[in-house]
């Protein structure tokens, strides 16, 4: 089958190729080691809750059905259902559902049906101490960008990016292949097989071979985040970035954030994913893509750096793991990320 993007779980060994840079991390001196959660295996229960934006029973019921087909059990939060104005129900109801789904020993993952905004206005309200004692993977993107660098800024506890319960198709049998992919994505690494990306080449790509803890999201929160608790350590560590509805001056003015703030000088790598660019307005345009804007900011390091990446709010949105080491490597022929 000739797809332009294929899923893998099986391992390939690789040596860096000649006159290529390697990198390899051991992450910052004072940040927490990395902790994985317990893969899941048939009967545990995946929780479902909405800690930024609504949405209702019958809108997860194909998600619902398909994590039952695949053997799980599920509890669904309090906030499915709940509406308060945009939100899943008010800050307290939402920080509530998510404490709870902490706290339950039964639950051993957490989906977060949608994003939409919302997460940061809870953060601070969560105790994560039982987390910390009993990890569990928590799933999504966007919004849920939050939360997976919260624990990995401050407990070193993988997660995965991916989509959320409102991304689940319809019908199975008439979902188109690029939906399945990425849905199976996020089953594959909920058990724990070894995740392997290959995507097509993009000329503007820098090439290179880079060992690191994978770690990113949703750029404009990234930019958020700075200063934060939640401010992500980025040294010697795979970024991974991707946006949708902004300009390009300010996905411009989000990477000048990166540069300046000390994130982009010593990555290990870095993975340019979808964007979905808000047209210039008449008269304004920024004349600059955003490989331009990329480039620009990178020029001085020797990392490898690859754009067109499968993850983001797009159809092809494949499951990351967050705070788990990966190897990029980018050459003349393709682009693989692997889990290592």
């Amino acid at each position: 089958m000739n797809r332009k993007y294929f899923l893998s779980s099986f391992l390939v060994a690789g040596l860096p190729l000649p006159g290529w840079s390697a990198w390899c991390s051991d992450g910052d001196s004072d940040a927490p080691a990395p902790v994985l959660p317990r893969y899941l295996k048939p009967g545990d229960t995946i929780g479902i809750t909405c800690p930024a934006g609504f949405i209702t029973l019958p809108e997860i019921q194909p998600a619902m059905l398909q994590m039952i087909e695949w053997g799980f059990n599920i509890k669904v939060g309090d906030t499915v259902g709940k509406k308060d104005f945009t939100f899943g129900g008010t800050d307290e109801e939402r920080a509530h559902d998510f404490q709870q789904m902490i706290d339950d020993p039964k639950v051993k993952a957490i989906m977060c049906a949608r994003g939409g905004y919302g997460f940061v206005r809870i953060i601070d309200k969560l105790d994560f101490t039982k987390l910390v004692a009993h990890p569990k993977w928590i799933i999504g993107f966007s919004d849920i960008t939050v939360l997976h660098c919260h624990l990995n800024r401050n407990y070193g506890i993988a997660s995965i990016h991916s989509k959320m319960c409102n991304s689940f198709p319809d019908d199975w049998n008439k979902a188109e292949p690029i939906q399945i992919e990425t849905i199976l994505s996020i089953k594959q690494a909920l058990t724990g097989q070894k995740m392997k990306y290959t995507v097509p080449v993009n000329p503007l790509n820098k090439p290179g071979r880079a060992e690191g803890t994978l770690i990113g999201g949703n750029l404009k929160l990234i930019e958020t985040l700075a200063g934060t608790k939640s401010d992500l350590r980025t040294t010697n560590k795979i970024l991974f970035v991707e946006d949708t509805g902004e300009y390009l001056y300010s996905i411009d003015r989000m990477f000048w954030n990166l540069k300046r703030t000390g994130k982009l000088e010593k990555l290990a790598g870095l993975i340019v994913g979808g964007f979905k660019i808000k047209p210039d307005d008449p008269g304004e345009e920024f004349g600059r893509t955003i490989q331009d804007i990329v480039l620009e900011k990178v020029k001085d390091y020797h990392y490898p750096v690859c754009f067109d990446f499968p993850v983001g709010h797009q159809r092809n949105n494949y499951a990351l793991k967050c705070g788990v080491k990966h190897q990029l490597t980018v050459s003349n022929e393709d682009v693989i990320l692997r889990e290592i």
